[in-house]
């Protein structure tokens, strides 16, 4: 085994291994293996310019005999030998001459090591069963491999961050998580440690990642490399700025997406969006955005409005705007075999290939389709193009970037081939690519206030202006309950531009008291979301899912029923009311909470620990979280009740918003939780006004 310094990196040598161990940015490592000739050097995610650091390599004869540093057997002819130090900021990479690779912080605390099981190894557990932490195994019969990272494991930790997954637990210790993307699944591989350190899984590739009792694995099952980040820092926002500035930052959020939303499954004409957006301002209510959903398109893949539906666009979008509503219309990355771009996007191979079969999915879903490669950057142009042609030069500016995982259904990576790769190894990319070409189009048109609404995200996501919303979820206190975590979450993945369907997607009678009682709460807590959103698919639809035009011999989706604020009953619409007033009357304290994330990368929404990582218990609560740094929420995610059990952290008082009570922070209250309101604690002296 070989160990170099090449100026400030680590480079180890052994076999046909390759290691690299690098700074990257403030307080953070870079850590890269291949078994090639020469390393991979595709950043993926890890794209922002990096500036110089004052790192430095530092070596150290230790005693081989402590079996901390050396197998047994090396120990028996080698009484000393050197330990190599990358010292950057406030994190320290170890290794030695074995090989083994440890993550200190400036104290010397052990943040995170590799885990070694090799034959002649005596390990802290003593157990040679020949396993190294580091595995690239070939795959037979190609130039691929299977990679397998193993870590220690610390009971102590807790793990926060890792994107959207739809389960319970904030705290993803103890959890087997697959990285791929699926329909309200965002797979993001960055999380914050309890332990004082971020870890970013800089691979693109489908595997799954196990924070298991006994070692933490992370796993890719086809790739050409390992390659990881890990950062240090005192608290949870140090940590997040450093992910953030090398992986990039979420812009300033526009004017429009700090308002109110409406949406539903859909607005099937130009002239119901119209009589929405006017009954909004008739009665006086708050409304930034309308939403026109999918299928009002001739055909998937003609990106343009259906001239039977929508006849004078621009008009319609001319009348939104002059009443201070932006319009935002669907986007899928489907393209029918009927449409005309169908044939000339195969022909340049902007179009997602399969190894096997035919590259068609279905024939059900209103036509038979394939998908464009969003990773091929003159896919992106082309689609753009187009776009801007049919939408952008009518006066549209914000997409919805639906399917952006994109929902083939049948998940066969190992099928798909993009450009940018095998679908195995690099799919996780392509919603960050989906959302890159609407962002540089955008920008090359000449805007600058730009958000995308993605239904995926990956690391990087957020810089491309993408608002991740968490998909087709279910309405019901469940998954009412799961979407607090989901958004906790993602703000802690870096993707701090969050919200999800208020009420939930599939289901939910507008007639039924207990979907009135649900979508109340759930509508309360769409407040205090970075973005406040009302969509749904309700029941029951106006017509049959699907019908013939008997003139023009097209399919018709047909829609939901009534979304509005005023579709939910009398008591309904008095709470929801309240809730838009609410919001408005938060806008400046909203605006300078974005501008604060632009520039620091700090989640929106976050645990209480992020803003008290000083009380223990702050760490252990997972139903209640900060909106900014002075507002302190916790939705009410169960029918039938009247009070609410919330946790006030240590280092401030707290003013109840609904009361004006005031209360010490370390403890619990039972907050005061009528259907109307929602438990709102203010930071005191913090002049944010909410009830």
């Amino acid at each position: 085994m070989e160990v170099l310094t090449e100026g400030k990196r680590i480079v180890l040598k052994r076999g046909m291994d390759l290691l690299w161990i690098e700074p990257w940015g403030p307080d953070g490592i870079r850590v890269r293996m291949t078994n090639e000739a020469e390393m991979d050097l595709r950043d993926f995610a890890l794209t922002e310019p990096v500036p110089e650091t004052d790192a430095v390599i530092a070596t150290e004869e230790v005693d081989m005999t402590d079996p901390w540093y050396r197998t047994e057997e090396y120990a028996r002819y080698h009484r000393t030998g050197t330990v190599y130090s990358l010292i950057n900021g406030k994190i320290t990479a170890r290794l030695n001459e074995e090989g083994w690779l440890s993550f200190l912080n400036q104290n010397g605390k052990v943040l995170l090591s590799e885990c070694w099981r090799n034959r002649n190894r005596v390990s802290r557990y003593s157990v040679p069963i020949g396993q190294p932490a580091r595995e690239l195994r070939p795959i037979p019969g190609t130039t691929d491999y299977e990679l397998f990272m193993r870590f220690e494991a610390n009971d102590t930790e807790k793990i926060f961050g890792m994107g959207q997954y739809q389960i319970a637990g904030l705290d993803k210790k103890g959890t087997i998580l697959d990285l791929e993307h699926k329909n309200s699944q965002s797979s993001i591989p960055f999380y914050v440690s309890s332990l004082g350190y971020g870890f970013f899984w800089n691979n693109p590739a489908n595997g799954r990642v196990s924070f298991a009792k006994n070692r933490t694995e992370w796993y890719a099952a086809s790739t050409k490399k390992l390659d990881y980040y890990i950062t240090a820092g005192d608290t949870p926002a140090e940590i997040e700025f450093n992910y953030s500035a090398v992986t990039g930052r979420s812009p300033m959020m526009p004017e429009y997406g700090m308002g109110f939303w409406q949406c539903k499954l859909r607005y099937k004409t130009q002239d119901q969006v119209l009589t929405v957006a006017r009954e909004y301002k008739k009665r006086g209510l708050p409304l930034d955005v309308i939403v026109v959903d999918f299928f009002h398109w001739p055909l998937q893949g003609t990106w343009q409005f259906d001239p039977d539906c929508f006849p004078d666009p621009e008009a319609m979008v001319k009348e939104l705007r002059d009443m201070g509503v932006e319009t935002v219309v669907s986007i899928w990355p489907t393209v029918d075999e009927r449409s005309p771009n169908y044939r000339i996007m195969q022909d340049r191979g902007y179009l997602i290939r399969t190894d096997r079969g035919s590259p068609i999915y279905g024939s059900g879903w209103m036509g038979a389709i394939t998908y464009y490669d969003a990773t091929n950057p003159g896919c992106q142009k082309y689609v753009w193009d187009i776009a801007k042609k049919n939408y952008y030069d009518k006066g549209i500016r914000i997409f919805w970037l639906d399917e952006a995982e994109p929902e083939f259904g049948n998940y066969q990576y190992d099928n798909l081939r993009y450009y940018a790769g095998p679908g195995k190894q690099i799919a996780n990319l392509y919603p960050k690519e989906y959302a890159k070409g609407f962002y540089e189009g955008l920008r090359e048109a000449g805007e600058t206030d730009i958000m995308s609404l993605v239904r995926c995200a990956w690391a990087g996501s957020q810089k491309y202006g993408a608002l991740t919303w968490s998909g087709d979820i279910h309405s019901s206190w469940r998954s009412f309950s799961e979407q607090v975590q989901c958004g906790l979450s993602m703000g802690m993945a870096g993707i701090p531009w969050w919200t999800c369907d208020l009420g939930g997607f599939i289901g939910g009678d507008p007639t039924s008291p207990e979907f009135r009682e649900l979508i109340a709460r759930w509508f309360a807590w769409g407040c205090f979301l970075p973005v406040f959103r009302l969509h749904g698919e309700r029941s029951p639809w106006d017509v049959a899912e699907v019908t013939i035009n008997k003139e023009t011999g097209r399919q018709v989706l047909g829609s939901g029923a009534d979304n509005e604020i005023w579709s939910y009953g009398e008591e309904n619409y008095e709470i929801m009311k309240n809730f838009l007033m609410i919001r408005e009357k938060m806008r400046p304290y909203i605006r300078r909470v974005m501008k604060e994330i632009s520039e620091n990368g700090s989640p929106v929404i976050r645990p209480l620990f992020y803003d008290f990582p000083d009380d223990p218990e702050a760490w252990n609560v997972e139903n209640t979280h900060m909106f900014g740094p002075d507002v302190l929420v916790s939705p009410v995610t169960a029918p039938g009740v009247s009070s609410w059990r919330v946790y006030l952290p240590k280092g401030a008082d707290w003013v109840e918003s609904a009361t004006g009570k005031t209360y010490s922070g370390g403890q619990y209250v039972d907050a005061y939780a009528p259907l109307p309101v929602i438990p709102v604690f203010l930071r005191e002296g913090s002049k944010v006004e909410v009830y």
